[in-house]
């Protein structure tokens, strides 16, 4: 709702007050539904109310009328909001919670209410809203000058970084590997296509990006004259960019965030990148379907805790690069494996509670009685836990046993303030511990006991007076009072004060008396506000030592982490593998960790071999045959390697990589406008202009969009370039078998095939590695296990054997953009005789046949009558004719 249209509809007179006060208070938040307390309801109202109604299935009424329409409305209860706010959140749409805070008994006109706080995608930190197995992200990015600004905030944990790139394909690459909940974006910024349809973007003005305002945002909450503390003062791109974040948390939560205490700086320097159709190809934390089961988190976290999971997700999803820190990781996983060490170290973590949120909760003043149990519950446990680490020698581990510490002095705090199972809410009382505060007991007794206490006086005063009939009362209008017979009521003692004249009674009062009605008739009231002082006193007690505490968290999270890489290397047989500078991978017995785990049969293990002299290794070999899997194996033990894991091998040698690509599988991009082929060339290019000589590169089956002819010189051309120009370590998987010829040509690279044998009309796939090309394709035998029908493949044997008898060829239409005729071609599985030799693959070999300008420009040669300077212009000239 515009803001205008809502200032001009409060300001007509023939609104309500109620009405012109929420009209008010939407005008203010124009891009937020507005939660409106009434009594035990969130209401909604206007075009609030409509989009409510649709996305959250609820009934759309109307409540009278306001400039003589009929307002719509919808309502949740206010004790079920959580549930609506997150269907709300998961939707992207944000709430401006707006409670009520005056007085009803004093207000006159509507209860004086205002916006408590905004809960965006971002920003939310209950922990009914949050998955506690995964981050959840606010993001902004910026440009300024030459460069792009990434800030990552999370709030919930107080979690802060930024880095800066030099390209916007670098920062959507960055976007995408931290995947946000919600994406701060200055109007003027045009954004690559895959981010700017995500979920949850929120363009802003570009004024919120300035630097002035961002440096003195900083300096302000982290309490500096300068950011030089933090390693980016001079990274004024994405400084800006954290400025607009900080100032967007502020706002939405209205309350100071103690707990964001400095800014981590990230370089991509100290990571292996990993682009999004990596990321996606190799099902790091997300398969294919969007699910998380099989994938290669859901196979090695076995995390006692969910801040530990969730810093596993980030090691799994950052890769580094800086070997001190894996081989401390390394060295720490070998200590736990040790004598079984793990297992202890993983029973004393498991009572251990999402410490995290906990303390971010806390720090936000938003935290429920049960964490405050929870965190008490948890810092109980880290005797025990030093318990198990007393006798380690791996430095990791004593440096994270120092950083967690003891907290004897706070768990005494928390055991004797909060009662062992509280309710959820403050609200009603019932949270602190009996005998934590002696003036919250007195009123609690006097509340709960009003009774006993009547009694017990009633006792003593009888034999105080002597007067057998004295009796003591209550009634709703004059209080507590003494009741004597009106014959014996001149025996009452001189602090007895009369209160009240009846027919055969007097009744009185006494000082004492007097002073348990003014505690007993407010009590109630009494205690529950003592409670609630005493609550948010704690509170502020433990906020004093949140930066301890959250170090304390960050430890527990990183032994988690080092327990179950170690429970996992005994349990999935996995081995250490040796990082060095050296370039090259060398994996014997390696396997898929992922699909290992699901197969019914024993996984077939498998070697690589790429080295400084053997970049690229060209894979052929049957569908089916299990060419992905072992790609994408590769990957996922380097990528473990790089994370500081054991990996799924026998024995591994692993070179630093700076990137990992894939690019393999098909799928188009309806949304954006690109065919199968478009993506598969968008990220094939991708691949050759950002691939080194240090990157790991998956390629599968390129070239198999278009027609034969343009689609194998496009596979050779870029086979020969990963490996002649880029020199990257590539497995180049393909059923074009005259990219087999390449090792002839190019000294780094040479053949493997995936060995399968026939059996009778079928095939029986072996999945074992073999140097040198594949024999054949099996294509047919592949398509009777699909269940092609029976006619089909016979009709299909016929007509192999006849084109490969030579009997004919298969005309293939010339593409549109080349007006002369192409020539006529066999399928790519299909060879002549003439082109082909005993025992060599059956498909014509269009490089190597007469006819091609490189192969005519040779044979007009006479390398005898050339001098060296004549025969090193000829090949250069030749390269030129091949490219």
């Amino acid at each position: 709702m515009p803001r205008t249209a809502n200032k001009t509809k409060a300001d007509k007179p023939e609104h309500t007050p109620m009405m012109q006060q929420f009209l008010r208070i939407k005008a203010q938040h124009p891009q937020e539904l507005v939660f409106y307390r009434m009594g035990d309801f969130y209401e909604l109202f206007f075009d609030d109310a409509k989009k409510a109604s649709e996305l959250l299935d609820v009934t759309l009424t109307a409540r009278g009328k306001s400039g003589g329409e009929p307002i719509p409305m919808a309502g949740i209860p206010y004790h079920a909001a959580e549930g609506y706010l997150a269907r709300l959140l998961k939707a992207g749409v944000s709430v401006a919670i707006c409670e009520q805070i005056g007085d009803p008994a004093t207000s006159k006109g509507p209860v004086e209410r205002q916006v408590v706080r905004i809960v965006t995608p971002g920003t939310v930190t209950d922990e009914a809203l949050l998955n506690d197995r995964r981050d959840n992200l606010l993001a902004a990015i910026s440009h300024l000058g030459d460069v792009f600004g990434l800030a990552l905030l999370d709030l919930a944990t107080g979690r802060f970084v930024i880095q800066e790139t030099d390209t916007l394909e670098a920062l959507a690459e960055q976007v995408l590997r931290h995947n946000p909940a919600e994406l701060l974006a200055p109007e003027d910024l045009a954004l690559p296509v895959e981010i700017e349809r995500r979920a949850g973007v929120r363009r802003r003005a570009p004024w919120e990006f300035e630097l002035e305002t961002a440096l003195r945002l900083l300096n302000q909450q982290f309490g500096t004259m300068n950011l030089e503390a933090f390693g980016c003062s001079h990274m004024h791109g994405a400084v800006v960019a954290a400025g607009c974040l900080l100032q967007y948390a502020r706002d939405t939560q209205r309350t100071e965030l103690p707990h964001i205490r400095g800014l981590l700086t990230e370089s991509g320097d100290e990571t292996v990148a990993l682009d999004g159709a990596s990321r996606r190809n190799l099902e790091i934390d997300l398969n294919l379907n969007g699910g998380d089961d099989n994938t290669l988190l859901s196979v090695f976290d076995s995390c006692k805790t969910a801040m530990g999971s969730r810093l596993l997700r980030r090691w799994l999803n950052n890769p580094l690069r800086q070997l001190t820190i894996l081989r401390r990781r390394q060295d720490a996983i070998a200590a736990l494996i040790a004598d079984y060490g793990f297992e202890p170290l993983r029973d004393a973590l498991k009572p251990v509670g999402d410490m995290e949120r906990i303390l971010g909760r806390l720090a936000l003043r938003s935290a429920r009685p049960r964490d405050l149990a929870r965190l008490g519950q948890s810092l109980a446990q880290f005797p025990e836990i030093q318990q198990q680490l007393a006798e380690s020698d791996a430095a990791l581990l004593k440096e994270l046993c120092g950083q967690v510490g003891e907290w004897p002095e706070t768990v005494e705090l928390l055991q004797s303030a909060i009662i062992e199972n509280p309710p959820v809410v403050i609200r009603d009382g019932g949270v602190i511990a009996t005998g934590y505060d002696e003036e919250l007991d007195e009123l609690r007794a006097i509340s709960e006991n009003a009774g006993d206490y009547l009694v017990q006086l009633e006792v003593r005063e009888k034999e105080r007076t002597g007067i057998p009939t004295l009796k003591v009362g209550y009634n709703r209008v004059h209080g507590y009072f003494i009741e004597i017979s009106r014959g014996q009521s001149d025996k009452a003692p001189a602090d007895y004060i009369r209160r009240q004249t009846l027919k055969n009674a007097e009744r009185f009062i006494t000082p004492e008396l007097k002073e348990f009605e003014d505690k007993a008739l407010s009590a109630k009231s009494r205690a529950l506000a003592r409670e609630k002082a005493l609550y948010e006193e704690l509170i502020s007690q433990l906020n004093a030592s949140l930066a301890q505490l959250q170090a304390a968290a960050a430890g527990i999270s990183e032994l988690d982490v080092l327990a179950c890489l170690a429970e996992r290397a005994d349990n999935l047989r996995l081995c250490r593998p040796e990082l060095g500078t050296e370039p090259g991978l060398h994996i014997s017995g390696g396997r898929h960790p992922v699909v290992e785990q699901v197969l019914d049969e024993p996984f077939v293990a498998n070697d690589i071999e790429l080295r400084d002299n053997r970049r690229m290794l060209v894979i052929t070999g049957p569908n089916m045959g299990g060419k992905s899997t072992y790609m994408r194996q590769t990957a996922l033990i380097a990528l473990l390697a790089h994370c500081g894991s054991y990996v799924p091998a026998d024995k591994a040698q692993i070179g630093l990589l700076d990137r990992i690509f894939t690019r393999i599988g098909s799928a188009d991009d309806l949304a954006g406008g690109r065919s199968t082929f478009m993506v598969e060339m968008t990220e094939t290019a991708n691949i050759l202009r950002n691939a080194s000589e240090h990157s790991l590169v998956l390629m599968d089956e390129i070239g198999r969009g278009t027609s034969t002819y343009d689609g194998l010189s496009l596979a050779w051309a870029c086979a020969h370039y990963l490996a002649g120009e880029v020199r990257a370590f590539t497995l180049f998987a393909t059923h074009y078998f005259e990219l087999t010829d390449l090792p002839n040509q190019c000294a780094e690279a040479a053949n493997i095939h995936l060995d399968a044998t026939e059996h009778g009309e079928g095939i029986v796939f072996l999945h074992r590695i073999q140097e040198g090309p594949a024999s054949k394709s099996y294509g047919l035998q592949v398509a009777k296990l699909a269940g092609i029908p029976a006619d089909v493949l016979t009709e299909a044997r016929a007509r192999l054997a006849a084109l490969e008898a030579g009997a004919q060829s298969v005309d293939v239409p010339a593409p549109i953009s080349n007006p002369a005729p192409a020539p006529k071609q066999a399928p790519e599985t299909i060879a002549t005789p003439e082109a082909t030799a005993p025992g060599s693959p059956q498909q014509v070999d269009l490089f190597g046949s007469p006819g091609h300008p490189a192969v005519d420009a040779l044979e007009e040669l006479d390398p005898d009558d050339m001098t060296p300077r004549q025969a090193l212009e000829a090949l250069y000239s030749l390269r030129k004719l091949l490219k």
